[in-house]
């Protein structure tokens, strides 16, 4: 059995997902089933046991000789969240608990890092595990701070030579987008935002460029399809011995306009596309450009090519977005 915390969640779901297609099931949720969507996530899944976070500790003593990795995606992840003892009891002190037992128990254990650890990506996007290089990075918002505090945790640990699991990643993940974020309202992934608009034939809107190095909507990301997340965690799941923290992205930016044309062009329809002004509360904060380095995982052995942008987009409009049942 795997246990995936946050497995109701949007990568997490996909994970368990992934877990039930290799035939690795059964697989034990994690998560407060709070809303229809999250109910859905995991509603096509046959090999599925859910438990409530509270009763985390005792599922894991009873269960734990049958238990093979934990994939740790459960955490407080809305950047706006400002409840500093809430974020570090479910995203500092719950990761430690569980390095801990799976340390303990000789259990794997992949967690769930954060590209929001890189701040204002002034410092680069490097998945150096050197601790004076994790201990430089300033994140911009107490989630990405606290995603930061678990990682030199983690790596001062490790150069200490402590206990550890025995396979273990952090994965540091960029702009996810595809099936099963419908619980996150806004924090669900431009695609998804601009797809309503385009479905309907209209006119979506992006931000305007306040950086005269960047045209209007040429802002750039790392957009990420969310399958390729889940193939890196099964494939470090099936590779112990390459532990580390690693970045999580496609390793290749492309610009907020991209992604716009490439819904539209899903859609077969010409693209519409206003430009906004960014909001003064967050133009000085603005990062206009994010591109994981995806050296470090190709190193370890890593092989997937990943999605192209337009392949990813075209497969979640196509395929989920664009159908009566959108859920994965």
């Amino acid at each position: 059995m795997y246990v995936v915390t946050g497995g109701a969640g949007f990568i997490g779901s996909n994970i368990v997902h992934g877990l039930e297609a290799k035939g690795l099931g059964p697989v034990a949720v994690v998560d407060r089933i709070d809303s229809d969507e999250k109910a859905r996530n995991i509603a096509k899944r046959e090999t599925v046991t859910t438990v409530a976070p509270e009763d985390l500790k005792a599922f894991l003593g009873d269960n734990a000789e049958r238990i093979r990795g934990i994939i740790h995606m459960g955490a407080i992840s809305a950047t706006t969240e400002t409840r500093l003892v809430k974020i570090i009891k479910a995203n500092s002190l719950l990761s430690r608990d569980l390095w801990s037992w799976c340390t303990e128990r000789g259990v794997p254990y992949v967690y769930a890092s954060s590209a929001a650890t890189y701040g204002d990506g002034s410092l680069g996007f490097d998945d150096d595990n050197a601790i004076p290089a994790l201990k430089a990075l300033r994140p911009l918002n107490m989630y990405g701070w606290s995603k930061a505090q678990f990682d030199i945790w983690v790596a001062e640990r490790v150069a200490a030579g402590a206990p550890t699991p025995p396979g273990w990643a952090g994965l540091k993940f960029f702009n996810v987008f595809g099936p099963n974020e419908y619980h996150k309202g806004r924090m669900q992934s431009v695609a998804r935002q601009v797809y309503e608009k385009a479905a309907k034939g209209g006119t979506c809107t992006l931000f305007k460029s306040h950086n005269p190095d960047y045209p209007d909507g040429g802002q750039s990301r790392d957009f990420v399809w969310v399958g390729d997340c889940t193939d890196m965690v099964l494939w470090l799941l099936d590779h112990p011995e390459a532990s580390g923290i690693f970045n999580c992205g496609s390793g290749k930016a492309r610009s907020f306009h991209d992604l716009a044309v490439a819904v539209y062009r899903a859609l077969d329809l010409a693209p519409k596309i206003d430009f906004i002004p960014t909001p003064e509360d967050i133009r000085d904060k603005y990062q206009y450009f994010t591109e994981a380095r995806m050296d470090r995982i190709r190193a370890a052995g890593y092989g997937h090519p990943g999605t192209p942008l337009e392949e990813g987009v075209r497969r979640y409009v196509q395929n989920f977005l664009h159908t009566d049942d959108p859920y994965l």
